[in-house]
C-alpha cells in the first residue's frame, strides 16, 4: 500500500528517516482516475460524457451560489474571445475555440468550491475534447449552439440561480452526449 501511495505521489519515503505525506490535494489523489480515463476505449466516450454531464451540472449549481463579479467577468471574457470565430470575422481555429470551451468549464468547476469535483470535471472535460472537436467540425451550427448554451449558463450564474444553472448545463452537455452516441464511429475514426 505504501509503495502504491508513493507511486501516486501522496507519500514519500526517505531511507532511514521514515515515510511522509507529500500532498493530499484532490488533483494528486485523483491522478489514478485520470490515468484510467486516459486508457478508456473510444467506444466508451459516450459513457465518459454522461458522467461529465452529471458532475458538471452539480458543479454549475454550486458555482451559481459562489461566483463573484470577477469570476463572472472572466467567464464572459472567455466567451467573448471566440465571437469572431463564430461570426466568421476571424478564420476558424478549432483549437482556440475548444480551448475557450475548456476554460469556460474550468472556471465554473473552480467556482464550485469543491476541489475534488473540480479535478474530476477537468479530467473528464479534457479527455472528451476529441469527440467535442469532431462535433464542432462535422455538425454545422454546433459551435453557435454551444455558444448560445454557454451564454445561457452564464446568465443563470449571473443571476445566482443554482437550479437554472444546473438545468442549463445539463441540457448543454446532453446535446454533446447525444451527438457522441449518434456518431460513435465518426468520433472514433475521423480525428
Amino acid at each position: 500500500g505504501v509503495r502504491a501511495l508513493c507511486i501516486m505521489g501522496v507519500l514519500e519515503t526517505r531511507q532511514g528517516d521514515g515515510t511522509y505525506v507529500t500532498a493530499l490535494d484532490p488533483s494528486t489523489l485523483l491522478a489514478p482516475m485520470e490515468f484510467l480515463v486516459d486508457l478508456h476505449s473510444p467506444a466508451n466516450t459516450g459513457h465518459l460524457q454522461s458522467v461529465r454531464r452529471i458532475l458538471e451540472s452539480e458543479s454549475a449549481a454550486s458555482a451559481a451560489l459562489r461566483m463573484g463579479p470577477d469570476d463572472l467577468a472572466m467567464a464572459e471574457k472567455v466567451l467573448d474571445s471566440i465571437e469572431g470565430y463564430l461570426t466568421g470575422e476571424t478564420p476558424m481555429d478549432y483549437d482556440v475555440v475548444m480551448e475557450a470551451d475548456i476554460q469556460f468549464h474550468k472556471i465554473i468547476a473552480r467556482c464550485s468550491g469543491n476541489p475534488a469535483l473540480e479535478a474530476l470535471v477537468e479530467a473528464l472535460g479534457s479527455r472528451t475534447i476529441r469527440s467535442r472537436t469532431w462535433r464542432a467540425i462535422s455538425d454545422k451550427g454546433a459551435l453557435l449552439d454551444t455558444q448560445r448554451d454557454h451564454r445561457g449558463i452564464l446568465a443563470a450564474l449571473c443571476e445566482h440561480e443554482p437550479e437554472h444553472a444546473r438545468l442549463r448545463m445539463a441540457i448543454h452537455l446532453l446535446n454533446v452526449e447525444e451527438f457522441i452516441y449518434a456518431h460513435p464511429t465518426d468520433v472514433m475514426s475521423d480525428l
